[in-house]
């Protein structure tokens, strides 16, 4: 029994090195996965004021607003979760900047704690 024990170890330690030994032969360069880093520009770094446009008691809309001239062009996509049903949409930044008014796609119901995601896509 005791030399039966001996023997598996032996064969996971065997096989562990073998593993180790194929790993390290596995070439990597310039055109393997995850080995470029690209830099993303950003037009804003500011705060920006996202407010939550009602329809009686469901929130139909988003306001973007304080978006820079740096922002003009870009997508802002716009995601409302009230922890039970989500929507999302999505609108064009102003040339100039300002603020954008995204309307969802389905109202969704107001509540205490819910979150809304902005992203920036652009420009």
């Amino acid at each position: 029994m005791h030399s039966l024990r001996i023997v598996a170890v032996v064969a996971i330690v065997g096989l562990a090195g073998l593993s180790v030994g194929f790993t390290a032969s596995l070439g990597y360069g310039s055109r393997s996965l995850g080995t470029a880093r690209v830099s993303t520009p950003r037009c804003t770094s500011s705060a920006l004021t996202v407010l939550n446009n009602l329809s009686g008691a469901n929130v139909a809309s988003v306001t973007v607003s304080s978006l820079p001239a740096a922002c003009g062009g870009a997508t802002v996509q716009v995601a409302y979760n009230n922890g039970a049903t989500s929507s999302t949409g999505s609108g064009t930044v102003p040339a100039g900047g300002g603020s954008v008014t995204v309307n969802l796609a389905a109202a969704v119901a107001a509540t205490v704690s819910a979150q809304t995601d902005v992203l920036l896509t652009g420009p």
